[in-house]
């Protein structure tokens, strides 16, 4: 697995035959994020001149999914039930080629897009963005210190280096994610990842630049950090022995 960013001279809008952001569909699970959600949008719209596919897979009580659709996204309204069940039902409604998972609190690079896509180009099956390549400053101390871990212990369980197993922001070629059973709440983010390297898809961590989130987080870092790890050791053991 590759962790050197993409140093190609062609861009995702000027290779031949090649996935452009037409091809692209940026997916997140967003809840109560109304303090957000319009910047990342943006975002995603100026990078992809506005020619992206989002979808929110929302179970906000707040403004959120107003804000979502009059900013162009495709809301599907969902009865909260964790991390895991929004973003997977975001990534199997998506209908382009590519899928781009992020976050809505603003902590992602959407600049970084075009990158992705590039790599996509390049061969990559998944795109992962490694947040603690740069020190990842922004996020809490504590958080920091149990990504480390959570990277650790799944590189120890898979026998193969990872850094980032819990980033929030990846590409994936749609036919990856159509063929995978996932089956993680808490522990999805880690799932997406070990899941196709464990099967030998060719899956590359690029560094990336991280926000302080906009609005509060909503998990536990105790009680998810637990779920978070036990998803690591279940997924990997049975990929193991699949």
């Amino acid at each position: 697995m590759s962790q050197q960013p993409f140093s190609g001279e062609q861009t995702a809008d000027r290779i031949d035959d090649a996935y452009t952001f037409d091809d692209l569909t940026v997916v997140m699970g967003t809840y109560n994020e109304a303090e957000a959600i319009e910047t990342v949008l943006d975002d995603i719209a100026a990078e992809t001149d506005g020619r992206a596919n989002v979808i929110c897979v929302d179970g906000s009580s707040d403004r959120t999914p107003e804000i979502a659709r009059e900013k162009g996204a495709r809301v599907i309204e969902q009865r909260p039930q964790g991390y895991g069940v929004a973003v997977r039902a975001a990534v199997l409604a998506a209908d382009r080629p590519v899928v781009v998972t992020t976050d809505c609190d603003d902590t992602y690079p959407m600049d970084r897009l075009g990158d992705f896509l590039d790599l996509i180009n390049d061969g990559a099956d998944v795109v992962s963005g490694d947040r603690l390549y740069r020190g990842a400053d922004a996020m809490p101390a504590f958080n920091r210190v149990g990504n480390h871990a959570f990277a650790a212990l799944a590189s120890l369980l898979m026998g193969e280096r990872v850094h980032d197993t819990t980033t929030g922001m990846r590409a994936y070629r749609r036919e990856v994610i159509q063929k995978i059973r996932w089956t993680e709440n808490t522990g999805l983010s880690a799932e997406l990842l070990i899941r196709p390297l464990m099967r030998e898809y060719d899956v590359r961590e690029e560094p990336i630049a991280y926000a302080e989130r906009a609005g509060e987080t909503k998990l536990d870092p105790l009680s998810g950090g637990a779920a978070i790890a036990k998803s690591i050791v279940k997924v990997c053991l049975e990929e193991r022995f699949r």
